[in-house]
């Protein structure tokens, strides 16, 4: 099982070279980018330019909000500035993000983002393979390319994963793509009961199988060397199960655990914006069943005997800061003799 790690999404971008470098020569095995506060393709550009060998990879980038072209290019560059080690991760974000945030039109996402993919891959075979470009579906047409908008021809392979957490997204993750992103907020029930039959329904589809389908999560933790460790990332693990419980297309994974009444509480909550509350609606049982809760020399340990044969690679949901208040963490999971 490899252990990751989420780049942090500070300011001071220029800061970046250096904390990939050293999540490089810590030994983590991919770093992690993420579309909150900084565009994440630009975070990657610097953390290629500070590493040689670590995987660069975004988790994730929004799907609908970028033409496929431009995408395309991004990508394309990103990979032959990182010599290979680049895998573009997307997701689909919510109906509300897309139209209020974004002001782009939302319908199913699934077709939508089967569509992204095989745009890109439309568009990337004909740069590397100088085939004619003619892609036509129902959402994206691209039918012009030209040697001057051509990039520079390379043989690196981009891998596409995607992020999901109802059945469809996994279906398409297992029919199409090379990795699959699991929600923060997950179990090994939930991955057993309703990620793993949907990745193997969709590989069986396309004549795959689901080896051949890397699967990721971010894991929450609850640890620390003392109290008030342990009691901060208590909390912080209650906040953000809860902000993620309410979220209704989230809810099959409360549902799976027979809490289905407490997601539909949290929403009616952050409906009404009382965030506040809603940690408290987080029983101890739920922290248990969301997050691994060990001491800091048995976190791996306990995250590998979580997830053993359901994950191929985890992140903890903490962002890799060289020399921060989790360096404990980093140091005890990275140097375990069971990695």
């Amino acid at each position: 099982m490899k252990l990751d790690a989420v780049l942090h999404t500070i300011d001071d971008l220029s800061a970046i070279p250096g904390t990939a470098a050293s999540a490089e020569e810590r030994g983590f095995d991919a770093l992690w980018a993420t579309e909150v506060q900084h565009d994440p393709f630009i975070q990657l550009a610097l953390a290629a330019t500070g590493t040689e060998h670590i995987t660069l990879g975004t988790a994730i980038a929004l799907s609908f909000t970028r033409s496929p072209m431009t995408l395309a290019h991004t990508c394309w560059d990103l990979a032959a500035l990182s010599k290979g080690r680049f895998i573009l991760g997307l997701g689909t974000q919510v109906k509300a993000h897309n139209e209020k945030r974004f002001s782009v039109p939302w319908g199913p996402p699934v077709p939508r983002l089967r569509e992204v993919i095989l745009a890109l891959r439309a568009i990337w075979d004909c740069w590397r393979e100088g085939t004619r470009l003619n892609f036509r579906g129902e959402h994206y047409s691209f039918t012009l390319m030209t040697p001057f908008f051509t990039p520079p021809r390379h043989r690196y392979p981009i891998p596409i994963w995607i992020a999901g957490v109802n059945t469809g997204l996994c279906r398409l993750a297992g029919e199409l793509c090379d990795g699959f992103h699991i929600h923060p907020l997950n179990s090994p029930t939930y991955i057993r009961q309703v990620v793993l039959p949907a990745i193997k329904e969709g590989a069986n589809k396309s004549g795959r199988r689901r080896e051949d389908i890397e699967l990721s999560a971010s894991v929450f933790v609850v640890t620390g060397e003392t109290p008030e460790q342990i009691e901060f990332l208590r909390g912080m693990v209650r906040q953000q199960i809860s902000f993620y419980a309410s979220t209704p297309s989230y809810r099959v994974i409360f549902e799976i655990h027979g809490w289905g009444g407490v997601a539909e509480e949290l929403s009616r909550l952050a409906a009404r914006k009382r965030w506040d509350e809603m940690p408290a609606l987080v029983t101890d049982e739920m922290l248990a069943t969301f997050a691994v809760v060990a001491s800091p020399e048995a976190i791996m340990a306990a995250t590998r005997e979580r997830y053993q044969g359901l994950l191929d690679r985890v992140t903890f949901y903490l962002p890799y800061v060289p020399g921060g208040p989790f360096e404990f963490l980093w140091a005890t999971a990275l140097n375990s003799a069971e990695r």
